[in-house]
């Protein structure tokens, strides 16, 4: 039995991407957006490598490459413009790909040509307000105009202020950062480059924070400038009379320029009012789950993890999760429509475990471009400029793999042995060892030492029958018994343990 319909929330950039890669999986869907056309506007993304093998997939690639701007490097200079150090965007020889910096209007557009190539359905004016019902076979939502609406899963690909979250986390909202960009386009020859001076660039200064500075448009004719700066947070009024006051922000972009070499001079002398913006950083705290109770609701994007821009992730890590929530619901749907809420689950595990790696680097890069709050700080971070970034894990990541590890491998009677049903009968709370499987007591943070081998419990999940815990990257499940006290796992690397 395959999966009947999908409806998408959202035909932004991850919205259509997933439109895009459900149709590429034969799995049915319709785009469902609340305003008139697609949100057609936004500054430029930074592409990086595991975002792009995606949209190489899914032949969106070859036609927005031609729009951007390529790079393989940002590079960070100190205040008297001597080279630092280098943080990785891409690399055709190490990644396949180069960065590609682009402006989101050029991807939106390619990608609503290729929705209408393929004939997939997009419905605007339709205003998502509320999950009307939900069972274990669908989901049934209401939009504005008061029609109900029925799908097999439903999407939220909305937003950091996604409606669709508020089903799962009615209460949450996302958090400021106390951190603000201030940005400006201008035409790169105002910048007046010195010959052999590569960009992009970050120019630190420790008094001033940093100053960045990064081509856009496909010859490079156009550079972004960008600062950062703490900030209170404001209501939704506050931020915008602060926006509209487009003289402040061309004095804080300007602010300690003699401190600075002359390409940020130059940057700054001739600022147009109307090409400032104003970008304060919000985030979406680390949530539990992704995935609804009955599994038919689900949020992806910077509706399930929005993290600050620092470390240009954002529009990445959502084509992770489009690509590998496609494939997961295609391979499952295609075996057995009951097997996808498990995997869902584990599916969800698998990109948090990134999201929160992510978001420790994302920390890394704020230490840099932030000026000193205090001595402390200063002493704190004396080393800031030599940490050195590891970017493998981020650029080479094993996407076709990560799906696998989220699908069952075997039959519940071939995974789960005669030695092992007789441990269930007598679970005593101990942990001990028994042939090649044993029984511990459910304790968050207790760790197993069995022969070798160590065990480490990451996470339980007090309301679903199920806990899943990771060693090495791999998933392990098991069955809650005796009132929840002991559990019995089998001590196989290859495929999970389902005590069902």
């Amino acid at each position: 039995m395959s999966v009947q319909e999908v409806a998408i929330i959202g035909a932004g950039l991850s919205g259509l991407a997933l439109a895009l890669a459900l149709h590429q999986q034969s799995i049915p869907c319709t785009v469902y957006e609340a305003r008139d056309a697609s949100l057609n506007i936004g500054g430029a993304v930074m592409l990086t490598p595991n975002a792009l093998k995606v949209l190489d997939t899914l032949g969106v690639y070859n036609r927005v490459r031609p729009k951007g701007y390529e790079c393989e490097f940002l590079y960070f200079r100190d205040d008297n413009d001597r080279p630092l150090d280098e943080f990785e965007l891409g690399g055709q020889q190490k990644y396949g790909y180069k960065a590609l910096r682009i402006h989101r209007h050029e991807l939106i557009t390619e990608m609503l040509s290729m929705i209408r190539e393929r004939q997939i359905p997009i419905q605007y004016g339709k205003k998502f307000v509320k999950i009307a019902s939900e069972s274990d076979k669908e989901v049934v939502w209401e939009s504005a105009d008061g029609i109900k609406h029925r799908a097999s899963f439903l999407v939220g690909a909305d937003g950091i202020h996604s409606r669709v979250r508020q089903y799962l986390y009615p209460d949450l909202e996302p958090r400021f950062t106390h951190i603000v960009a201030i940005t400006a386009e201008l035409p790169t020859r105002q910048l007046k480059v010195p010959n052999n001076y590569p960009l992009p660039a970050t120019i630190m200064n420790r008094r001033h924070g940093a100053f960045l500075i990064s081509p856009q448009l496909a010859d490079g004719s156009e550079v972004l400038i960008v600062r950062q700066k703490h900030e209170q947070e404001l209501d939704r009024d506050g931020w915008n009379k602060l926006l509209a006051d487009k003289a402040w922000c061309i004095d804080f972009l300007r602010s300690g320029k003699d401190d600075f070499p002359e390409i940020v001079r130059n940057a700054v002398a001739d600022i147009q009012y109307d090409k400032v913006s104003m970008w304060p950083f919000y985030f979406v705290p680390k949530l539990e789950t992704w995935v609804s109770r009955q599994c038919r609701v689900v949020i992806l994007g910077d509706a399930a993890h929005a993290v600050p821009p620092s470390t240009a992730q954002g529009v990445n890590q959502a084509m992770e999760d489009i690509y590998t929530f496609a494939r997961v619901l295609a391979v499952c749907g295609r075996r057995e429509v009951a097997a996808i809420a498990p995997a869902l689950k584990t599916w969800h595990h698998h990109r948090q475990e990134r999201i929160d790696r992510l978001l420790e680097l994302n920390v890394q890069i704020n230490t840099r471009r932030m000026p000193k709050l205090s001595n402390h700080d200063d002493v704190k971070n004396k080393n800031f400029v030599e940490d050195k970034f590891e970017l493998e894990w981020l650029y080479t990541v094993d996407l076709e793999k990560m799906v696998q590890n989220c699908l069952p491998n075997r039959s519940p009677n071939e995974r789960l042995g005669n030695a092992e049903n007789s441990i269930l009968q007598s679970a005593p709370t101990a942990a001990m060892d028994y042939n090649d499987g044993v029984i511990f007591k459910k304790r968050e943070g207790t760790t197993i030492h069995v022969g070798s081998e160590h065990f480490q419990f990451m996470k339980l999940l007090s309301e679903c029958p199920y806990f899943e815990y990771f060693n090495r990257r791999e998933v392990f499940e098991g069955r809650r018994i005796d009132d929840g006290k002991a559990v019995v796992m089998k001590l196989d690397f290859q495929y999970v343990t389902n005590l069902n």
